[in-house]
């Protein structure tokens, strides 16, 4: 019993850390198996485990089968043993929780005006942590912004401002949604050369983004840091007002993270 709650405080507490630290981790947890219930492993995405369920064998396929399931986008779901470990035959009515353990996901808007606005409060009624982030006092004002999961950013340099708010990256989507061509070359700069978001979109024409996307390849931004940039940002759902636009952007947001085509679900084959 002592090491069962042992093993509980030092699962808690790692889970702790790594959410602390911004890294996504699975939860496996066997939930009905011939021996060991209850048991768990933590597997982060770089494969590092924790844990095991005293059985080399098992431990392998619940590894591999980590990597399948981060691909997948889903978040929860359980699984037999005989879906992924036929090779312990054991566990093979045995099954297995999977769940993903992630930082608050965080949408990082990079300009106050219509757009951005809008999309800042749109995404924190969807439930994400918005921040939106602005060089104009009067446009990052708390009273035009009272819900609790929107943090507001007065830039003094908007460089500095975007790598402090972005960090790492991860669980981060960052849509750059400024003024000017000058503005939106010292965001996005500021993005990939120092952070590895999970989506970065760029508003604009086709030829205005092609111009930021030019300086920053010739300042010296790789191609395949450009390539992950959504240029100009958003789905096309013919959005024409500064709230559909918003929309537009959160729909290609969301279909990031949760692996959405974004074509009509009407098109989808059954």
């Amino acid at each position: 019993m002592k090491d069962s709650i042992d093993n509980t405080r030092l699962i808690s507490a790692l889970l702790h850390r790594l959410l602390q630290d911004g890294s996504p981790a699975l939860v496996v947890t066997l939930i009905a198996a011939p021996r060991n219930v209850g048991a768990k492993m933590i597997v982060q995405a770089n494969g590092i485990h924790h844990g095991s369920f005293e059985d080399a064998s098992v431990d392998k396929a619940v590894i591999r089968q980590v990597g399948i399931f981060l691909a997948s986008k889903e978040e929860t779901r359980t699984f037999y043993g005989r879906e992924f470990a036929t090779e312990v035959s054991e566990f093979n009515e045995a099954q297995f929780l999977f769940e993903l353990i992630q930082p608050e996901q965080r949408v990082v808007i990079c300009g106050a005006g219509h757009v951005g606005a809008s999309l800042t409060r749109l995404a924190a009624l969807l439930g994400y942590r918005a921040t939106l982030i602005d060089d104009r006092k009067e446009f990052v004002r708390r009273e035009d912004f009272p819900e609790r999961n929107i943090e507001l950013v007065l830039a003094e340099s908007w460089s500095e401002a975007v790598r402090a708010v972005v960090g790492v990256g991860r669980g981060v989507s960052v849509a750059i949604v400024t003024r000017g061509h000058s503005e939106d070359e010292q965001c996005l700069r500021a993005v990939l050369s120092s952070s590895e978001p999970d989506y970065v979109g760029l508003i604009g024409s086709k030829r205005r983004t092609r111009i930021v996307l030019e300086r920053l390849r010739n300042a010296g931004i790789s191609d395949a840091q450009l390539e992950n940039v959504r240029a100009p940002i958003g789905l096309d759902i013919g959005a024409v007002t500064p709230e559909e636009v918003a929309l537009a952007i959160m729909a290609e947001i969301v279909a990031v993270r949760r692996g959405g085509s974004g074509r009509p679900l009407a098109a989808k084959e059954n």
